[in-house]
């Protein structure tokens, strides 16, 4: 299981969907690829926007599956922050349908 500190990567407002993109390629898929769990840490993280998820997230929903999901772990979000991540799933789900 590998943990990824968000706001070691993003800072305390994780906006820049290019950092999102970057972990997602550097550090998710490689992850995923080696069948490895994924914490990703939101301890410190004040707030995040759609723009971040969506980067971080929609191309891993649209390459694997709604089940990858079973190996990400979103670590101490704050309900808004939650409740985006709700938002980009749930979206994306959307799409596959």
């Amino acid at each position: 299981m590998i943990k990824i500190s968000i706001l070691n990567k993003a800072g305390s407002f994780a906006e820049n969907k290019d950092i999102a993109r970057d972990i997602r390629l550097k550090d998710l898929v490689p992850a995923l690829e080696n069948n490895e769990n994924i914490i990703l840490d939101f301890t410190g993280v004040d707030a995040a926007n759609q723009s971040f998820i969506h980067a971080l997230i929609s191309d891993l929903l649209r390459k694997y599956g709604i089940s990858i999901l079973d190996h990400i772990e979103f670590r101490s979000c704050n309900a808004k922050t939650r409740k985006i991540i709700e938002i980009v799933t749930e979206y994306m789900q959307e799409g596959m349908e």
